[in-house]
């Protein structure tokens, strides 16, 4: 589909027909399995200034932490033994070293058995391949948004052409790579959106990201209206017909803005949902935006009442390790 058709999809029409297609299409290529990858957001740190994200370093209200490895480590071991095979090991975009996270790979890797995914924001190309080397064996780092114009007035001490040499130079070092948009926010139109879904098409990466968002009080986006959930779900299930392969989540987001939201998404192209293994402790201070879904609670509570949304639908947890479908193991690599 070109961009006029995207866009015409994306803003008129019966979304049922779209959402059947997109779960069609899902388990031709994905196959009736969903996957379940652990979130250890070990710290909330950040050196950006993103104008919706609740962690942007201007943020003078939040309690900033950083996990200990042990404690890391910890919330991997209970995520193995709940029996998920990746660990999202995630934070914001510190400046700080990276030399903890090198051993700490490498033992999730051997000890727990689990596949590592990272999500740390912008780093150089070294930096990249040290992680490579450690053992990473995934790297998701969304794009946010494909229009220039917007990518700038959303986060304006990013640079537009270096996210996606960050996003090429994952690619080129073996990273299985995932990537992905924000569905909402202020000054976006349909046709940024349908840029977006030709620009994860033309990416091709081994998992896309599509989450709604979600206005933050203390950000400067403060009171704007968040994205539209119907709006988030036609982006979600036309990015799982441009790019049938990918893996995508039922993300967090779209489960804070409905509390049906991961049932849905599984509905129209989803095959992949990530609990909280974050302790207890700190979940309330990752604070992207507010009403987060599952900010207190067991891991355990979150499994099984995902097992019990699962069997309703016909679906099953998927065996394995997950990994993109053009890297060909089923192991941790």
């Amino acid at each position: 589909m070109n961009k006029e058709t995207l866009a015409r999809k994306l803003s008129s029409g019966d979304c049922l027909p779209l959402f059947q297609m997109a779960d069609a299409v899902r388990l031709r290529y994905c196959g009736n399995g969903v996957h379940l990858r652990a979130i250890v957001e070990f710290s909330n740190y950040c050196s950006k200034n993103c104008l919706y994200c609740g962690l942007r370093r201007d943020n003078k209200k939040i309690k900033r932490y950083r996990m200990s490895p042990a404690e890391i480590f910890g919330a991997a071991r209970q995520a193995a033994q709940a029996g998920i095979k990746t660990v999202v090991l995630q934070s914001g975009e510190e400046k700080a070293g990276l030399g903890e996270l090198f051993p700490l790979i490498g033992r999730i890797k051997k000890e727990l058995g689990c596949a590592v995914t990272l999500s740390l924001g912008e780093k150089t190309a070294a930096e990249y391949r040290a992680l490579k080397d450690a053992g990473a064996d995934r790297y998701l780092l969304k794009f946010e948004t494909s229009d220039e114009k917007l990518f700038r007035a959303c986060k304006p001490d990013s640079d537009y052409s270096a996210r996606f040499d960050c996003i090429e130079t994952l690619v080129s070092l073996g990273f299985q790579t995932g990537t992905g948009n924000i569905v909402g926010l202020p000054g976006q139109t349909v046709r940024s959106l349908a840029g977006d879904i030709l620009r994860l098409k033309e990416l091709a990466p081994d998992m896309i990201s599509v989450t709604p968002f979600i206005s933050n009080p203390d950000t400067p986006f403060a009171g704007t209206p968040c994205g539209d959930l119907e709006m988030t779900l036609r982006v979600l299930a036309l990015s799982r017909i441009e790019t049938p392969d990918a893996h995508m989540p039922a993300t967090t987001a779209i489960r804070t803005l409905h509390k049906e939201g991961a049932g849905k998404a599984l509905a129209c192209g989803a095959n992949v949902i990530m609990p909280n293994f974050t302790p207890v402790l700190y979940r309330p201070h990752y604070s992207i935006y507010p009403g987060k879904e599952s900010i207190i609670g067991d891991p355990s509570v979150s499994i099984r009442d995902i097992l019990k949304m699962l069997e309703k639908m016909g679906r099953k947890v998927a065996p394995g390790y997950g990994h993109g479908r053009r890297h060909h193991t089923d192991s941790p690599l």
